[in-house]
C-alpha cells in the first residue's frame, strides 16, 4: 500500500472530524471536549504548536493523528482514527511510528490516555514502548483509565 503521511491541510479538516467521530461513536461515546477539539483543530492543536497527520493513497484520507502539547514535558498522542475500510492494513502503526519517528527528531516526549478496553491498541502502543502511569484525576477525558508515556 503506498501511503503518504502529511502534515494538516485545510482540505483535510473534514476528514480528521468525520474519521474520529466515528470511531468514538463506534467504541465509547463523543465528550464535549472531543468535540470542542475536533471541531476547532486550529484553536486546540495547531495553533498551540501541536500537529496534525493524515495518511492519504490517492488523495483518500485513510487515517489521522494528532500531537496535541499537554504540558512543558509532553506532546499527547491523540485522536488517532482509521477510515473502517482500511482497518487492518496497519495505518495506525505507520502513522505510530510517524509520530514517534517526528517526536525523536523534534525532542518531544509523547504520552495518551486511552482505555483498557482496547486491547489490541494497548498491545501496541506497548510494542511501541509506551510505559503506564497513574492516570490523574483531573483527566480530560471520562472515558481514559490508562494514561502513558513514552519517553524519547
Amino acid at each position: 500500500m503506498a501511503v503518504e503521511i502529511v502534515s494538516f491541510q485545510q482540505k483535510y479538516a473534514q476528514a480528521f472530524f468525520d474519521l474520529n467521530l466515528e470511531w468514538l461513536e463506534k467504541h465509547f461515546y463523543v465528550e464535549d471536549f472531543d468535540l470542542e477539539v475536533l471541531s476547532k483543530p486550529q484553536q486546540y492543536i495547531l495553533n498551540r504548536g501541536g500537529h496534525i497527520f493524515f495518511a492519504i493513497e490517492n488523495e483518500t484520507v485513510l487515517g489521522t493523528v494528532a500531537l496535541m502539547p499537554h504540558n512543558e514535558d509532553f506532546f499527547e498522542l491523540t485522536k488517532m482514527a482509521v477510515l473502517p475500510e482500511a482497518r487492518g492494513k496497519k495505518i495506525g502503526q505507520q502513522l505510530m511510528q510517524y509520530c514517534i519517528d517526528f517526536a525523536k527528531e523534534n525532542k518531544l516526549n509523547l504520552m495518551l490516555y486511552s482505555n483498557t478496553k482496547l486491547e489490541n491498541a494497548i498491545y501496541i502502543y506497548r510494542k511501541y514502548g509506551f510505559l503506564e502511569i497513574p492516570v490523574e484525576a483531573n483527566s480530560p477525558y471520562k472515558r481514559s483509565n490508562i494514561k502513558m508515556i513514552l519517553t524519547l
